[in-house]
């Protein structure tokens, strides 16, 4: 029963996203039907294929040996602080020696990578597959591709074009950014959910394969395509993709730099954004004098927004409180804090299996109000002409990514047991 009302949830944020259309009557509908079609069948080859779980155990497996070789270089740098609870020495847990400097190694590993061209041909394989199955530009269905592996880099993948993209294909390159978490994060929520989920690297991969199609068809909805994009019928050229270019030290080195980079980003949004929030349930508290017995708080009122998108998702109707509380956090402190707490749900006994692989896809993604200043901005960078277009086109990118990732955990709900 519970699967059939995740489907039902797929097709009521179908709806939602073209009630929100800025143009209902210039919709695509055949690439819309494409790309839906395109995420049920990933579901159902990664839930219903028998061998798919020990794909997962692989992957984990090979995720948790990359992370168990960047904490040699961790611990050199940090001494006693980088080992976790329970390591001889340690002094506890602490999430800037521990969790954030994962990112500079695997950052730097991926750009090494960029620069061998192991990465390139599956970027290219993927963008073909949703150049011919979605109807794409070949410059949007490249950077949609390159999102598998890089986060707002992938703007760097398609800079030749950018200048003349469309707003639909802007707006595609936006969502599928937002929707999807780089790989270099995907190993930071790995670590995080491994504990009580085993094959924790599977399902955040695949998530983010699903995430795809399905921020292409939200984008879609919201932003039809009504001009001729430049690249339209073929993919571009990788000649000029910068990743070619200089010494695989380099590239390692720029690498590292640019995961130190990503690292400082979190670990600043984080204590900005909770000292915010911090801030904010102070000033509701307030409340008490205007007669108040419980002034809610900003936890509360996210809870509450967040309540009909958790119920819509399918989760055990017991854990719809809770999972709508994971979905306001991540609005707001990002999915960093949102895993955390899922992990420590789960860890409690408080929710259940199927709504612990439900919320794991659904808040796979960079969908929170800090990714608008973080993929507006940095797409801006590479081509400051667009910067007012994709300005306006921030806000619905969030929107997008959000009812991506919520269609997401919706097909990961259609196929789960109960």
């Amino acid at each position: 029963m519970l699967n059939l009302w995740s489907f039902a949830g797929l097709l009521a944020l179908v709806a939602i996203a073209w009630l929100c259309s800025e143009a209902r009557r210039s919709v695509a509908w055949k690439p819309v039907a494409a790309a839906l079609a395109l995420q049920l069948a990933i579901g159902a080859l990664v839930f219903l294929v028998p061998w798919t779980d020990d794909v997962f155990l692989w992957l984990n497996g090979v995720v948790l040996a990359v992370l168990t070789a960047s904490q040699r270089g961790i611990e050199y740098v940090f001494g006693p602080l980088a080992i976790g609870p329970g390591g001889a020495g340690s002094i506890g847990f602490v999430l800037a020696f521990q969790i954030l400097p994962v990112a500079v190694f695997v950052s730097a590993l991926a750009a090494a990578a960029y620069r061998l061209g192991v990465i390139q041909p599956l970027v290219r394989g993927s963008a073909r597959l949703f150049q011919r199955t979605l109807g794409l530009s070949g410059a949007e269905a490249l950077g949609a591709g390159a999102n598998l592996f890089v986060g707002v880099e992938s703007a760097l993948v398609v800079r030749p074009w950018l200048e003349r993209m469309t707003r639909s294909e802007l707006l595609v390159l936006l969502t599928t950014g937002m929707a999807t978490v780089a790989s270099t994060v995907l190993a930071l929520y790995t670590m995080m959910l491994t504990p009580v989920l085993p094959t924790a690297a599977g399902h955040l991969i695949s998530a983010t394969v699903i995430s795809i199609p399905a921020a292409i068809l939200v984008a879609k909805l919201l932003v039809p395509e009504r001009d001729t994009p430049l690249t339209l019928g073929a993919l571009p050229s990788d000649a000029d993709d910068p990743a070619r270019r200089g010494s695989v030290m380099g590239a390692l080195m720029q690498g590292g730099m640019d995961g130190m980079r990503l690292a400082v980003g979190i670990a600043v949004g984080l204590i900005a954004l909770l000292g915010v929030v911090a801030l904010a349930d102070l000033l509701l508290a307030q409340g008490r004098h205007l007669g108040l017995a419980a002034p809610p708080t900003i936890a509360d009122l996210l809870t509450w927004a967040a309540y009909p998108f958790a119920a819509l998702l399918g989760v055990t109707p017991a854990d719809i409180g809770p999972c709508a509380k994971l979905l306001g956090e991540r609005a707001v402190l990002t999915e960093f804090v949102a895993f955390g707490h899922l992990h420590d749900l789960r860890a409690a006994g408080a929710i259940s299996a199927r709504s612990l692989t439900i919320m794991s896809y659904a808040l796979c993604g960079f969908a929170h109000i800090a990714s608008i200043a973080v993929f507006v901005g940095g797409t801006a960078a590479v081509v400051p002409s667009r910067r007012d277009d994709l300005a306006r086109l921030g806000p619905r990118a969030l929107l997008a990514a959000t009812l991506a990732t919520l269609m997401t955990g919706c097909i990961a709900g259609m196929f789960s047991g109960a």
